[in-house]
């Protein structure tokens, strides 16, 4: 009895209560198994699990470090699955808020962690191998789509680090653009030199085809699974069930204008006297140099907010300045569902819903662009059309009822941001956690210890 109250049964009942609590947080209660290890490690010590090294005597050097490394590598892993995860900022999409070179902490239990896709993965990699530049995951296991509990629920004008909706296939030469998007502008390309040329025009859907096969001939194209597609951080203006609209390049959610955060910026044509505005009030408004663009002798290109565009119009050599948007109705094909029967733009979009899981829509063949990759790809169902017939799982279909939430996100920089007006909806088990805070944040314009951001060390995110 005494034995029972020993260190080393105090030590196990401490691990084994924790490692049951996690159980039942993970819900997959055939990992209790593991309670048999947690004793044979603590109690019996019959079996060597850490069999690199002796379990008598000394070990040299190397295997001390490795058994250090191997440690730290588990633990890391456990906790980047779990509870947060580093992110940088690569691309200027959400300034002011967040500002390329700003290290973010995310947290993963904010909305709750994902259990990963595919387990199997050379530790601390998104998609891609040092080095090599190989695959750095395996499909041998692949698990569905699991959320565990956490802190909370998405909401309006949340930052988000989530998975790249339109990522899961890549164009190896070409990363930074969505594989679709090149598919499309290679069928736009193809319609518009058949016309040009006299050629008797083709459907869209016989140039896509034709556009898809030239990619797949002349570059290297991989699948990824969403865990694996590369990590996006933009603010979620909609939530399942939101109706979200633009006019003239102001957002309207459920029919009400969505306030100005102070960060959001702008695009604007900013006019001058014939002189070139002074770089150091470009400086003091915290304007980056990639960001000046002179696109003739007296006007400028910039993106600004609110404030910096009242401070900029107020200088003696400005005589005009005004916002960059696209006309009403002036169809874009880049722009989400590329259809002109839409119309919509970047600056005039919408209205359009946002699906809701277990929520029901009716289905026709003008409305079909919309909800097709959701159909398609998301839920994984096969989605056919035969004329006007649409057919799912090979049953005529006019409605369609949705397995998942979906949310609407876009940058603060509304001109350099590719959002869901390019790609469209973020289903909800591309959401990956929500950013804390920056702990580090790195100027690539600046150089030495300049090239810190010391004010913005553990500044909160908003």
């Amino acid at each position: 009895m005494n034995e029972l109250f020993s260190k080393k049964y105090i030590k196990f009942w401490i691990v084994a209560v924790i490692y049951t609590l996690v159980v039942i947080w993970i819900g997959n209660f055939l990992l209790l198994i593991g309670l048999g290890i947690v004793f044979d490690l603590y109690v019996t010590g019959k079996v060597n699990w850490t069999f690199w090294k002796r379990r008598d005597g000394r070990n040299n050097a190397v295997i001390e470090w490795l058994d250090a490394l191997i440690f730290a590598v588990i633990a890391v892993t456990l906790i980047n699955i779990f509870f947060f995860q580093n992110y940088r900022i690569p691309t200027p999409s959400m300034e002011k808020s967040l500002l390329v070179g700003d290290h973010l902490f995310v947290s993963k239990l904010a909305y709750g962690p994902r259990m990963p896709n595919t387990p199997v993965a050379f530790p601390f990699t998104q998609n891609t191998m040092p080095v090599t530049n190989g695959r750095s995951w395996s499909n041998l296991v692949i698990w569905k789509y699991k959320r565990l509990i956490g802190g909370g629920k998405v909401k309006n004008n949340d930052p988000i680090v989530f998975n790249f909706p339109a990522g899961d296939t890549v164009i190896l030469e070409e990363t930074s653009t969505s594989y679709y998007e090149i598919v499309r502008r290679n069928a736009r390309d193809m319609k518009s030199s058949d016309s040009y040329r006299g050629v008797p025009v083709k459907s869209n859907g016989t140039y896509y085809q034709a556009a898809r096969k030239d990619i797949l001939n002349r570059y290297h194209i991989v699948y990824r699974p969403v865990d694996r597609r590369d990590n996006y951080v933009k603010r979620c203006v909609g939530i399942p069930g939101d109706s979200v609209m633009i006019k003239g390049g102001q957002l309207y959610v459920n029919g009400k204008p969505v306030a100005d955060n102070g960060s959001q910026q702008t695009t604007y044509v900013v006019a001058t006297n014939g002189t070139t505005i002074n770089p150091k009030a470009f400086e003091r408004l915290n304007i980056s140099k990639s960001d000046q663009n002179m696109v003739s002798g007296s006007a400028y290109y910039l993106p600004l907010t609110k404030v910096n565009e009242a401070t900029i119009s107020k200088f003696s050599n400005v005589t005009e300045i005004s916002a960059v948007n696209a006309r009403a109705g002036e169809f874009a094909p880049h722009i989400f569902p590329y259809s002109p029967a839409f119309g919509w733009n970047e600056d005039n979009y919408g209205p359009l819903w946002l699906p809701v899981k277990n929520a029901t829509v009716k289905l026709d063949t003008a409305n079909l662009c919309l909800y097709e990759r959701i159909i398609d790809v998301y839920e994984e169902n096969d989605l056919k059309v035969e004329g006007s017939t649409i057919f799912i799982n090979g049953k005529p279909a006019d409605s369609y009822t949705f397995k998942m939430n979906y949310y609407w996100m876009m940058g603060d920089n509304r001109h350099n941001s590719a959002d869901s007006r390019y790609w469209g909806f973020v289903p909800e088990d591309h959401i990956v956690g929500k950013p804390k805070f920056i702990w580090l944040s790195l100027n690539k314009e600046a150089t030495g210890i300049k090239k810190i951001r010391w004010g913005r060390m553990f500044m909160g995110v908003k």
